[in-house]
C-alpha cells in the first residue's frame, strides 16, 4: 500500500498558478506550474508564481513535472521554477514544448510525451489521454498507484466534433473509471455555468458577421497560445476576400509552427504583409499579451506602433473573454478606442467561457470516472464549492468532497482519508519584468500608495564641522499638491521640517535617523489633516 499526499502550491480560490503536488511515498510529480497575472493594484508587476521553497527544498525527490497544455495559468511558471532547479525533468506534448522553447526553458530539461503513451517511474505510471481545449496536445494524466489511480484533468471541455489535435478520448477515460479510481482533481472555472460549453465556445460565424459589418480594417486582439480561437478568426475570414497581416514576432512564431504542424489549416493566400497594413480591407491579426494585457493595442492608440495609425472606420474585435482582473484595463482601452471613432466589438456574455468545462462538461466526467475523493481545484472558492455541489449531485459522499486551499495536504493511505492537518507554506512572489526576484507586497503598497496620493521630498544640508543649517529644508512634490497654489502649505512644510532638525540637533551631535522618523510622522499627521491624502513622504539629511 502507498502513502499518497495531494497539495496545491496554487491555482485553489485564484485565477491562475496552476501548481499541484501529488506525492507517492517519497516520489514528488508535480501536475502544471503556472502563473496568475496581475491585477490593477499590483502597480509595476507582471505576474506571480508561487512560492517554490517546498520544491526546492525538495529536489532530489522530484521525479518530474507534467504539464497539461500550453497556456500560461498552467506553465507561464516553469521557466522560473527551472532557473531555481536546473536538472528539473519537464513532461509535455509537442505544442507545449514548443511554448516552454519561446519561454526560454532550456530543451535538455523537456522530455517530449504523446498522449496515450505510458511514463513508467519505479513506484508510480503515468498516463496521458488527450482532451479537448482550446490549445492543441491537452492532456489530463492518470498517476497509476498500488492504491487506484490519481486524475487531473486540466482545462478540458467535452465536444465529440473536435478533431485532430483537439481531440478527447473518452473511450480510454471510460476504461480508467472501470477500472477504479481512488481521486479526481477537476477543474472549477465556469462550474456555476448551466450546461455544455459546447456549442458556444465555437467563433467563426460571430468572427465572420464581425468582418462582414466592418466599414473598414478589422484589428483582432487575440492571444497566440489559444490556437483554436485563431483557427476560428482564420475560418471566419475566409472567403471574405481580405488579407490577414499577422503583427508581432510572437503571434508570427506560434502561426508559422502552428501551420507547419497542422494545428492551423488556412491557405497560403488569405496572408499579407506589411504592404497591406494600409489596405481598407486588411484584417490585423494582434499579439495581445496576458502578462500584459492590452499592450500592443495601447501602443497603438498612443500613436507609437510604427505600422498601424487608428482610423474612424477601423472595427477593434476583442477575441478574448473579459476576466474580472483585466476588466478596468479593458474599459479603459474602449473608451480610448471610442473616441478614436473605432468600432468596439466584444465577445458577449455567454462567449466567455470559450473552452473551460460547464457544469455538463463536469458531471460528465465525473460519471465517467466515478473516483472515491472528489476534489475541486483551478478557480475562486465559490467555483470550487459550485464544482463540489456537482459532485454531491451526483452521489459522491460529502465527506469524501474535498474542498482545500493552497498548501492543506490531503493524506490518503489504505485507500482512506487521513486527517492529520499537515500544511505546507505557501506565498505569492510577485515579478516585476525578467526578474525572478520577489517584489514583495510592501514595494506594491509603496507603489500603491505613490499612484493615489504621490510624494513629498524634504531635502535639507548642514555643516559637517559644527552641524548647522546650510541649506533647506527644500520641498518636492509629485502627484500630491500643485505647487504654485499650494504656497502656504510648502511654507508651513518648511517650518515644521526645520523646527524638527534644530531641536535635534545638540552639543554638535545629530540622530540622522530621529530627524527623519519625526519629520515622516508630523508631517503625514499635518498633510492629513489639511488634504485628507496620504502622500508618501521621504526625508533626506546630510552634511557636507
Amino acid at each position: 500500500m502507498a502513502k499518497i499526499k495531494i497539495f496545491s502550491l496554487g491555482g485553489l480560490n485564484e485565477n491562475g498558478k496552476n501548481t499541484y503536488i501529488i506525492e507517492v511515498n517519497d516520489g514528488i510529480y508535480i501536475f502544471d506550474c503556472g502563473l496568475k497575472y496581475a491585477t490593477g493594484n499590483m502597480l509595476g508587476i507582471d505576474y506571480v508564481i508561487p512560492d517554490f521553497e517546498y520544491l526546492i527544498k525538495n529536489r532530489k525527490r522530484i521525479k518530474g513535472l507534467f504539464l497539461t497544455h500550453g497556456h500560461y495559468e498552467n506553465m507561464g511558471a516553469v521557466y522560473d521554477l527551472v532557473k531555481s532547479i536546473k536538472e528539473l525533468k519537464i513532461y509535455a506534448t509537442k505544442f507545449t514544448k514548443f511554448m516552454l522553447l519561446e519561454d526560454g526553458v532550456p530543451e535538455k530539461n523537456i522530455i517530449e510525451i504523446t498522449p496515450h503513451k505510458k511514463l513508467n517511474f519505479k513506484e508510480v505510471s503515468i498516463f496521458p489521454i488527450a482532451v479537448s481545449h482550446s490549445c492543441p496536445d491537452s492532456v489530463m494524466y492518470v498517476v497509476n498507484t498500488k492504491d487506484g489511480a490519481i486524475c487531473y484533468t486540466g482545462d478540458f471541455i467535452i465536444d465529440p466534433s473536435m478533431k485532430n489535435a483537439y481531440d478527447m478520448d473518452l473511450g480510454k477515460i471510460a476504461y480508467v473509471g472501470k477500472k477504479g479510481v481512488l481521486a479526481l482533481l477537476s477543474e472549477s472555472s465556469f462550474s456555476e455555468h448551466v450546461g455544455h460549453t459546447s456549442p458556444s465556445h465555437k467563433l467563426s460565424s460571430y468572427f465572420k458577421d464581425a468582418i462582414n459589418k466592418a466599414e473598414g480594417r478589422v484589428l483582432f486582439l487575440a492571444l497566440p497560445t489559444h490556437i483554436y480561437t485563431l483557427q476560428d478568426i482564420f475560418n471566419g475570414a475566409l472567403n471574405m476576400h481580405r488579407k490577414i497581416v499577422i503583427m508581432g514576432k510572437k503571434m508570427q512564431s506560434t502561426i508559422n509552427f502552428c501551420k507547419k504542424e497542422g494545428y492551423l489549416e488556412f491557405p497560403d493566400d488569405i496572408l499579407g504583409d506589411l504592404s497591406n497594413v494600409e489596405d481598407q480591407n486588411s484584417i490585423l491579426l494582434i499579439c495581445d499579451d496576458r502578462e500584459n494585457p492590452y499592450a500592443s493595442i495601447n501602443k497603438i492608440i498612443s500613436g507609437y506602433d510604427k505600422f498601424i495609425k487608428l482610423r474612424n472606420n477601423d472595427t477593434v474585435v476583442f477575441a478574448e473573454a473579459r476576466y474580472d482582473s483585466n476588466e478596468k484595463a479593458l474599459v479603459k482601452v474602449e473608451n480610448d478606442l471610442a473616441m478614436h471613432g473605432c468600432k468596439i466589438v466584444s465577445l458577449p456574455k455567454d462567449k466567455n467561457i470559450l473552452l473551460h468545462a460547464s457544469s455538463e462538461d463536469l458531471m460528465l466526467m465525473i460519471k465517467l470516472l466515478n473516483p472515491k475523493f472528489y476534489i475541486p481545484v483551478k478557480g475562486e472558492y465559490r467555483f470550487m464549492v459550485g464544482n463540489a455541489n456537482l459532485a454531491s449531485s451526483l452521489g459522491i459522499p460529502n465527506e469524501n468532497i474535498l474542498l482545500k486551499q493552497n498548501g492543506d495536504v490531503i493524506t490518503i493511505e489504505n485507500q482512506e482519508l487521513v486527517d492529520n492537518f499537515e500544511t505546507i507554506k505557501v506565498n505569492d512572489i510577485l515579478i516585476d519584468g525578467k526578474s525572478s526576484d520577489d517584489i514583495g507586497e510592501l514595494v506594491v503598497k509603496d507603489r500603491e500608495m505613490l499612484s493615489e496620493n504621490g510624494i513629498v521630498l524634504i531635502s535639507a544640508t548642514l555643516s559637517k564641522e559644527n552641524k548647522v543649517l546650510l541649506v533647506g529644508p527644500e520641498v518636492t512634490t509629485r502627484g500630491f499638491i500643485y505647487v504654485k497654489d499650494s504656497k502656504d502649505m510648502i511654507l508651513e512644510i518648511k517650518r515644521i521640517s526645520e523646527n524638527i532638525i534644530e531641536r535635534n540637533i545638540a552639543d554638535n551631535f545629530v540622530d540622522y535617523n530621529k530627524i527623519k522618523t519625526e519629520i515622516r510622522s508630523e508631517l503625514s499627521k499635518y498633510l492629513y489633516d489639511e488634504t485628507g491624502c496620504k502622500p508618501m513622504i521621504i526625508a533626506v539629511v546630510q552634511e557636507v
